[in-house]
Order: C-alpha cells, then structure tokens, then sequence
C-alpha cells in the first residue's frame, strides 16, 4: 500500500464515523461532513490503488 491508499482509507473511516455520528444525533451538517469526508477519502484512495496498479504493472 502506498501513502495515498493509507491516507484515504483513514480519511474514509473519520467521515464514515462522523456521518454515522452525525445521523444518530440528529445533526445534519455534521453528516453531510462526513459524507464529503468520506468520498474525499474514497478518491484518494482509489487514486492511490490506480498509482498502485500502474508501478506493479509498468
């Protein structure tokens, strides 16, 4: 694993945690924050996988 697919997997888990934290307390700003946490997370990752998959590959 690269330093970007590390980096957004823990980016994904804090939004993941702030969303559900959010909707179980009935605050929506703190879940649409998370959930942007999240997907931000979840491109960074995937950048990473693709950066990945391209130094095994090349």
């Amino acid at each position: 694993m690269n330093k970007k697919q590390v980096n957004g997997r823990y980016e994904e888990a804090k939004g993941k945690v702030k969303e559900v934290a959010g909707h179980a307390v009935g605050n929506k700003t703190l879940e649409a924050k998370g959930k942007v946490q999240k997907n931000a997370g979840k491109m960074q990752a995937g950048v990473g996988d693709i950066e990945a998959q391209i130094k095994k590959d090349g």
